[in-house]
């Protein structure tokens, strides 16, 4: 269950989020994805892709089911796209854009924040939502700050 509800605080769920990554241990991104799946209503499917060569391989996830988008070519769909940009994606309605990689009926909105090191897109977090216009410049300044916390330990 989601725990931080409607009044979301971004600064406590960034200083959580900090505690997990510091204890740097070999679940840290799987902690974090679960962190944000159980702690944001909004957020219906949580995971990370890394970098391997010119694809996006699917890390840790959380969410009711998996996708069978596993394995996606950099510059394909919204999530290579945004590998291949460096740049965070928010698509408010995810059936109005043609780049959209179909992973389940119920998602309305998805936020794809690149995780960069140096300029280098090491991975990024994939979030989806079965509510359109689920997410806002604060989700995107929030999860951010995720990704460059996380870009020390990929």
């Amino acid at each position: 269950m989601n725990t931080l509800g409607d009044n979301l605080d971004y600064n406590l769920a960034e200083r959580q989020i900090r505690d997990i990554i510091s204890r740097e241990d070999d679940f840290l991104l799987k902690n974090v994805i679960d962190y944000l799946y159980e702690n944001f209503e909004n957020y219906s499917w949580v995971g990370i892709y890394l970098v391997k060569g010119n694809y996006l391989i699917l890390g840790p996830w959380k969410g009711p089911n998996a996708t069978e988008h596993t394995k996606i070519p950099i510059g394909k769909g919204i999530c290579g796209s945004a590998a291949a940009s460096g740049q965070t994606e928010i698509i408010s309605d995810v059936n109005a854009d043609k780049r959209y990689l179909s992973c389940f009926v119920s998602t309305k909105s998805e936020i794809v924040v690149p995780i960069r090191k140096d300029g280098k897109v090491l991975g990024e977090i994939d979030i989806d939502s079965d509510k359109k216009s689920a997410f806002t410049n604060k989700d995107k300044e929030f999860l951010e700050k995720i990704a460059d916390m996380l870009s020390l330990h990929i």
